[in-house]
């Protein structure tokens, strides 16, 4: 018979990369005492996704269970730029735009976390007042050769690409991010782990007990294929309308949809795999009520996806003829895929018509010239140009 702990642990570790380690942690549960768990935000961009969602939904499981989560404001961090899977030095943002888009999150974030039991920090409450001295004693714990281990650094120097001095800062700071929060655990996504594991280093250096690491892969946006990010225009932003976050949801490819089952929801897998005996599209549509509800309540989930059915399955599934399309190799421009298939004459003129507001995927307007899709095998969309120009891909 499961213990407390291990109920608790088995809930924690729900769709986790990287536990450091598990028995820790599990002793941790049992210890009595709330834990203190942080994971941090640099607010470089105003709106968060559901990217950030799958780390926000570990915080709030957390909760759940009892114990105190910090939301960190990486408002000082977020200054340098968080050189993970940069190819190249980013431009640091300035203090007025970190600023601007730290409000935005604070207001965003309770729509996932309970408000109650989330405290919110910003990191240039210590590092606001570190003089040079401190940032010399800060640095010696660390070796040149230490910060060299991270992949992204060394895949930049094989290169010949620049590494700038203040990049090596950044896992450093994270890292006394969690010294001064004192953290017992700290979350993060799996390309994190190298800064997430400095924390632990840096703690004992500062005699405080090293915290346990806990990382969550990087959701795939709605084009099956890349990571979710809003440049790429495959996302779904917690302050989209219901219909917009229930359009995008239906329209990814079925493969994708049973991780955000397991990443976005509180599903167990055994759950999610007795779905998978189902229809994939009752499926995806449970999964776009869950989302709807989660950002507007469980009656909206409901409304959206009567819109959606009357809106598209109905109608106008029911008129586009079906044809079969390769799947592609990554995801690729959707102009690019209208040429192909005829629906434009150049990409010049698909460009144009997406201005214009004539071309919908999945019953959703594009507004982006540059969305990039990608067909995976198994997948469909439904592509209309114009009033006319009406297809449903199926990916074979």
């Amino acid at each position: 018979m499961p213990t407390a702990a291990q109920d608790a642990l088995a809930l924690l570790l729900k769709g986790s990369v990287t536990c450091h380690s598990p028995e820790q942690l599990e002793a941790r549960l049992r210890g009595g005492r709330p834990l203190r768990v942080k994971a941090g935000f640099d607010p470089t961009a105003p709106d968060l996704h559901l990217g950030h969602g799958v780390l926000l939904r570990k915080m709030a499981q957390f909760q759940q269970l009892g114990h105190e989560v910090t939301f960190l404001i990486g408002d000082f961090t977020g200054l340098i730029g968080d050189p993970t899977g940069k190819k190249a030095t980013r431009p640091p943002l300035s203090r007025e735009e970190v600023l601007a888009n730290a409000e935005t999150y604070k207001a965003q974030v309770f729509k996932v976390l309970d408000p109650q039991r989330t405290v919110i920090r910003f990191n240039s409450e210590w590092f606001g007042e570190f003089r040079g001295e401190q940032w010399i004693r800060l640095t010696s714990r660390f070796t040149l050769a230490q910060m060299l281990e991270r992949k992204d650094f060394q895949k930049r120097l094989d290169a010949r690409e620049p590494i700038s001095i203040h990049e090596l800062l950044y896992p450093i700071s994270q890292a006394y991010d969690s010294v001064a929060l004192e953290a017992d655990v700290e979350l993060g996504g799996n390309d994190q782990l190298f800064n997430l594991m400095q924390g632990r280093i840096l703690q004992e250096a500062y005699g405080q007990p090293p915290q346990i690491v806990l990382t969550v892969p990087l959701l795939v946006g709605t084009d099956g294929i890349e990571k979710m990010g809003k440049s790429l225009g495959n996302y779904i932003g917690f302050l989209e309308d219901a219909d917009t976050q229930f359009g995008k949801a239906m329209s990814i490819p079925d493969a994708v949809m049973w991780d955000w089952w397991l990443l976005l929801t509180d599903r167990l897998p055994a759950e999610i795999d007795a779905m998978k005996a189902g229809h994939p599209m009752e499926a995806k549509k449970a999964l776009g009520r869950e989302i709807v509800g989660q950002f507007h309540g469980a009656a909206a989930g409901r409304e959206a996806e009567e819109r959606w059915v009357r809106r598209f399955s109905e109608r106008t599934l029911g008129d586009a003829p079906e044809v079969e399309v390769p799947p592609t190799d990554g995801a690729v421009p959707l102009v690019k895929l209208l040429v192909e298939r005829g629906l434009a004459a150049s990409r010049k003129e698909a460009e144009r018509l997406v201005q214009q507001g004539a071309v919908t995927l999945d019953g959703l307007k594009v507004e982006d010239p540059g969305l990039r899709l990608g067909l995976l095998p198994g997948s469909r969309h439904l592509v209309k140009v114009g009033k006319l120009r009406l297809e449903r891909w199926v990916v074979r």
